[in-house]
């Protein structure tokens, strides 16, 4: 059974800077594209990131220049390292990994919550 398990969530003053980590654990054969997903009050869930299995990289046009996403195989890990803290960032960070176990499977994490704010 595969589990997602993040961290690096909390509260943070505009301008400041957090480091999320999603690590996958389990039965894993091969993990593909790996991705961070937000979602604030009464809005939907939209892409914040995301990084393919060979390293190419892409981002809301609302966080470029300030997040930065990177991935670590070895540890079965995806990290956001986000910069530069908007209060508009505040929402529910989800980690989102495709890997395979028995079948390619989309998995999510359980989510961390990110508050900007003075």
């Amino acid at each position: 059974q595969v589990q997602l398990v993040e961290s690096g969530g909390g509260l943070v003053q505009p301008g400041g800077s957090l480091r999320l980590s999603c690590t996958a654990s389990g039965s894993i054969f091969s993990i593909g594209p790996m991705g961070w997903y937000r979602q604030a009050p009464g809005k939907q869930r939209e892409l914040v990131a995301a990084v393919t299995s060979v390293g190419t990289t892409n981002y809301a046009d609302s966080v470029k220049g300030r997040f930065t996403i990177s991935r670590d195989n070895a540890k079965n890990t995806v990290y956001l390292q986000m910069n530069s803290l908007k209060p508009e960032d505040t929402a529910v960070y989800y980690c989102n990994i495709r890997l395979l176990d028995s079948t390619w499977y989309n998995y999510w994490g359980q989510g961390t919550q990110v508050t900007v704010s003075s």
